[in-house]
């Protein structure tokens, strides 16, 4: 018989924190990310917004998510989609008020989901007050005296990730760094003040309720010794691949056991709503080796740290086995969780970066999802939104595109060159960022009363939140289910993994009282039947003592 396997009857509230999960709650975390411009628009400006995340949090929290990621929603003149911050303590008007942080953080809390936001300590945006005072500028951002006989060439040949020469030379004849867009300048870690204002600022979030940070360029800020040249003409393909002068550099980690310290400090303060909960940091950090990105999360220094080499690994059994088995150990050997991801705002979504459609993405999905630690939920991804590949070039808004290089690994919103390109549109990054559908038909979906920041496609009214929900064959659904069970299952999350025999092309391993077996051929497979099926990502065909697999799925069965 052919056994359609539907979702269990998802909770329509989420509980709040357990007091015996209080320490170490992140470890196995589901966290959603909210890309905040594209998520739920409140005032009809065609621009998501505080308020609008706000009224959207009871969606979150039935879909059965731990905490949410909030991207920069900080005071900016958004050269590059907010991570360009002119002023960490305020609310931009596009985003709403500081009122409307503290109001979205009570309610998450109330509804016992974490909040987590952004922090960018790499570099300001040019209309930060520190850079706009030309002596102070000096003092704390990187400025060097050009080459050439009149110092009119760049200090050295570092590239910018957009593209393009990473200095920009001033009015005085010198020039600053800027490993991102030119109103991104570079902070001097060297200098005191910079440690002495992101500590100020990381507590005074701390202090309105937040219960970490998600760290951007968290490899960055640390650059070496005499800032020497590379020799290398397209540098943004060295990110995450090797340790380079300005990324990766060991200094960085002076920083993050400090505010590891910070953090630990808030850690037996409740927060807003919540209970006595450790606050956490969140590397995002392209790092050369599983065991160079292990060393972000040491028991002194951060909590999690992004696992691109999963997220950019091929959808082919020997080389997941192979991301998955150097993951675990790496982080093991510091006494760590792995924390995976499929899709975020840097890179082409998964479903269609992966190849192979819907299908395989909700495979790749259940695979995650059983997979010892953390997991990340990029907003969309449980509707099954694929990258948008024909925006106009008139409408789009990375910088990376008007700079003429695909962003690369490592960016403020940076992603690799193989997540990047892969099935999207020339390798920029606004085809993952489109508005998502919540209701209707027609544009914008019940994003907001007055349109969308970035067109949506006219066949989005099909994977809208309204024409999901209640139907067990659809992917919000399949999320739901999938989350319900990882949530009642004692065997999944944190712990131990062990793999087991399986044919070419199939990779099935355990977990506490729980199998995942996952087909990663475009056919169908037959195996013995491993147990009772509790969730399949495609309907599978039990037979005579056997099951057979549909080809790209994903099947978790009950041991």
């Amino acid at each position: 018989m052919t056994q359609e396997l539907t979702s269990p009857t998802p909770t329509t509230a989420r509980r709040a924190p357990e007091p015996g999960r209080a320490a170490g709650w992140w470890r196995d975390a589901v966290i959603y990310q909210v890309y905040v411009r594209s998520f739920a628009d409140s005032d009809g400006d065609g621009i998501g917004d505080l308020r609008g995340a706000r009224e959207r949090l009871p969606y979150l929290a039935e879909l059965g998510v731990d905490a949410v990621w909030l991207t920069p929603f900080y005071a900016s003149p958004q050269a590059d989609g907010g991570y360009d911050v002119a002023d960490y303590r305020t609310v931009d008007p596009l985003f709403g008020e500081l009122r409307d942080a503290e109001e979205l953080i009570r309610a998450a809390h109330g509804l016992g989901l974490r909040v987590i936001v952004d922090i960018v300590p790499n570099h300001t945006s040019d209309r930060h007050p520190w850079f706009q005072d030309p002596e102070l500028a000096r003092q704390r951002y990187v400025f060097r005296p050009g080459k050439g006989a009149h110092g009119e060439l760049p200090p050295n040949d570092w590239e910018s990730v957009f593209g393009g020469p990473a200095w920009t030379r001033t009015d005085r004849g010198d020039w600053y760094l800027h490993l991102f867009a030119p109103e991104q300048p570079d902070l001097d870690w060297d200098n005191p003040d910079v440690h002495e204002e992101f500590a100020a600022i990381l507590r005074f979030w701390l202090d309105l309720g937040v219960d970490g940070f998600r760290v951007d360029v968290a490899h960055g800020m640390v650059k070496a010794a005499g800032l020497p040249d590379i020799g290398h003409g397209e540098q943004a393909k060295l990110i995450g691949n090797q340790v380079l002068p300005f990324f990766d550099q060991d200094g960085v980690h002076a920083i993050h056991r400090t505010w590891r310290r910070l953090l630990d400090s808030y850690s037996a303060v409740p927060g807003q709503g919540t209970p006595p909960a450790e606050r956490i940091g969140v590397a995002e950090a392209w790092a050369p080796s599983p065991e160079r990105l292990a060393l972000y999360v040491r028991p002194d220094e951060l909590h999690q740290a992004f696992n691109f080499q999963f997220l950019t690994a091929d959808w082919q059994a020997g080389a997941l086995r192979t991301v998955i088995d150097a993951s675990l150990a790496a982080t093991a050997s510091v006494g760590a969780p792995t924390t995976w991801v499929l899709s975020n705002h840097d890179v082409v979504r998964h479903r269609t970066r992966l190849g192979g459609g819907l299908p395989r993405a909700r495979a790749a999905t259940l695979l995650m999802l059983a997979l010892p630690g953390s997991a990340y939920l990029y907003q969309g991804e449980e509707l099954g939104l694929p990258e948008v590949t024909d925006l106009p070039d008139e409408v789009r808004q990375d910088p990376a595109f008007f700079r003429g290089r695909p962003a690369a690994g490592g960016a403020p919103d940076g992603a690799s060159d193989g997540a990047s390109g892969a099935g999207g549109q020339d390798g920029f990054r606004d085809g993952c960022r489109v508005p998502i559908p919540w209701t209707g038909d027609e544009p914008s979906y019940g994003f907001g009363p007055g349109g969308s920041w970035l067109p949506q496609p006219a066949d989005w009214g099909g994977l809208s939140v309204a024409a999901q929900h209640g139907d067990p064959s659809s992917t919000l659904e399949f999320y739901r289910a999938a989350l319900g069970l990882r949530r009642q299952l004692p065997g999944l999350g944190d712990g131990e993994l062990s793999w087991r025999p399986a044919p070419e092309g199939v990779l099935t391993f355990a977990r506490p009282g729980v199998l995942c077996t996952v087909n990663t051929l475009g056919r169908p497979v037959e195996l013995p039947l491993p147990g009772r099926p509790l969730l399949a990502s495609a309907p599978v065909t039990v037979r005579d003592g056997a099951a057979v697999l549909p080809g790209d799925s994903c099947v978790w069965w009950a041991l």
